[in-house]
């Protein structure tokens, strides 16, 4: 009883602090019949999987890859369900790890929106991010040709730009870059689900998963002799 008074007071504090920066009708100071406060991690999330049909307990975990050695450059655990408004401060973090920010970077679908290409690009990264979920079969047509009408959206300018052959290209690197690092930890390594509870546990142990990977990544790249001095980022989640 004392937690299911504790999560329902957690539940009207949210709602009442969400409904302070709402404008009159859409204030609402008391919880949604639908919320839900988890009794062990109520710093976790409950978040759809892959497909969107089944939802889980969990947090998601994001992780920037260099373009040479599959090298994560930046790691993070956030409680948000969505990926946008993350490729900001994971560059960022690109940027106090390494020194220096990419040449250019790509994402998926998740992490788009016009606000970001814009922050992304004014601080000199060449982006490449999807306004819309593609599948790996799929094939994009030819760019228009002629110049770029003035009058097209940001949206639209993303669109135009991953039909060109160079965009083809730059984008379609995703499928050997970033996701086989995920499939490498979660199906050869075996890391599926986190063992600890709280975000910052939570983010320490995704940290040490990484720094292992990268361990191994480091000496093979080494042994080889393909250390690479500059880079671009891959930007995934988990």
């Amino acid at each position: 009883m004392k937690k299911i008074k504790e999560a329902r007071a957690a539940l009207e504090t949210e709602a009442r602090l969400e409904a302070e920066g709402l404008p009159g009708k859409g204030r609402k100071e008391v919880p949604e019949d639908k919320a839900q406060r988890n009794f062990t991690d109520p710093e976790s999330h409950i978040m759809p999987l892959s497909g969107g049909k089944q939802f889980e307990q969990a947090y998601n975990a994001q992780a920037a890859v260099d373009s040479a050695n599959q090298i994560i450059v930046a790691a993070e655990v956030t409680e948000q369900p969505s990926d946008k408004g993350q490729a900001t401060p994971m560059m960022q973090q690109v940027k106090e790890n390494t020194g220096a920010l990419p040449r250019e970077m790509s994402a998926d679908a998740g992490y788009f929106s016009s606000d970001e290409v814009t922050k992304l690009t004014a601080i000199g990264i060449d982006v490449y991010i999807p306004p819309d979920k593609m599948r790996h079969a799929h094939k994009m047509p030819a760019a228009p040709r002629g110049r770029i009408p003035q009058s097209l959206s940001i949206t639209d300018r993303m669109r135009r730009k991953l039909r060109t052959k160079r965009g083809k290209k730059r984008y379609g690197l995703r499928k050997e870059l970033p996701e086989p690092v995920f499939g490498q930890i979660k199906q050869v390594r075996g890391f599926r689900q986190f063992l600890l509870r709280g975000k910052e546990k939570v983010r320490n142990e995704w940290q040490l998963i990484c720094t292992g990977h990268n361990i191994l990544k480091l000496f093979g790249a080494h042994k080889t002799g393909l250390v690479s001095q500059g880079f671009w980022a891959e930007l995934s989640a988990i």
